[in-house]
């Protein structure tokens, strides 16, 4: 009779769990979370927000200012490596980025939703800890990012802009080495020499995903080589990030070491997961992807200069 009991107590805790899961994919996403709106200015907003993330015990692994008021910060915790090695290419959410942003009088300070994309990601856990801890630490007045869209947990799996767009296991191949070592390190040397106008923001070593394969992940600054270099951060965020909150936690960009290839999510979907309601052709603020139509490949060509990739590989 106890066995019975017992056996009846799991089964009803599994079949909660599934609706509980089911509800929970159902539920909608937007891929950034507005914390807070703050006066002052935004390297003190940026440094009173450094101190709450490790606070919070997150590692603060980057930050630049990609143009005049915003300042990007990159960030990982032990939760997030974690997480990340459970999946195929899980590297990429590794990291989380929180925003400084400058609006007319107002610093708005937001950061990347991790149950959006940890999804996106295609990652084995919805990072509700890293949630948590960072509505706690930064706030939570709301998500923001999708505009009319709706788009749930479930849908961000196999997201994709629209018809013959990419998905995320259709990444922009870089370059290909002997091994993880001498992939990073040429890297590294790229970037400080600033090859295709880039620069290192950040390093992670993720450590190995379920097929075996070691993930470094680097965030890249994409400055661009002239005012018209339609790869660089600047010229993108100001044609597309028009309304507010702004979508500065956009970037960086990054690379991935995987193994001892190098790839990067490529612009058509990386760009769209920030902006999944961005139209094609018009809108009431200009913001199109047609406005950068150059930037997907533009930003494939500065990245593969600074992952030492060959023009034809």
């Amino acid at each position: 009779m106890l066995k019975r009991s017992i056996l009846l107590h799991a089964a009803t805790m599994v079949f909660a769990g599934l609706i509980a899961s089911t509800v929970y994919a159902a539920d909608l996403v937007k891929p950034f979370i507005l914390a807070n709106s703050a006066s002052g200015d935004v390297a003190s907003v940026a440094a009173a927000t450094k101190k709450k993330l490790t606070g919070a015990g997150f590692e603060i692994v980057g930050s630049y200012s990609p143009y005049d008021g915003v300042e990007a910060i990159a960030f990982t915790s032990s939760e997030l490596k974690s997480a990340a090695t459970k999946s195929e290419r899980g590297g990429y959410g590794a990291v989380m980025r929180v925003s400084v942003t400058k609006v007319g009088n107002n610093i708005e300070v937001a950061y990347t939703n991790p149950i959006y994309w940890a999804n996106a990601y295609r990652m084995a856990s919805n990072l509700d800890g890293v949630s948590a801890k960072l509505k706690s630490a930064l706030g939570m007045q709301k998500q923001f990012g999708t505009g009319d869209k709706k788009l749930t947990a479930e849908d961000m799996r196999e997201y994709h802009y629209t018809v013959l767009m990419e998905y995320f296991d259709d990444p922009s191949e870089l370059a290909s080495y002997t091994s993880h070592a001498e992939a990073v390190k040429a890297i590294e040397a790229n970037l400080a020499a600033h090859k295709g106008g880039t620069s290192e923001v950040y390093k992670v070593n993720v450590g190995k995903d379920p097929e075996g394969k070691e993930m470094t992940l680097i965030g890249v600054g994409l400055g661009g080589t002239s005012d018209k270099d339609c790869s660089s951060d600047k010229y993108i965020m100001s044609r597309i990030d028009k309304s507010d909150p702004r979508h500065s936690a956009h970037l960086p960009y990054e690379m991935l070491v995987y193994g001892s290839d190098v790839e990067a999510l490529y612009g058509r979907f990386r760009i769209a997961i920030s902006w999944p309601h961005l139209p094609m052709m018009a809108s009431e603020t200009g913001a199109t992807f047609m406005s950068i139509m150059c930037a997907p490949d533009s930003i494939k060509d500065a990245l593969k200069k600074a992952a030492g990739g060959s023009e034809d590989f």
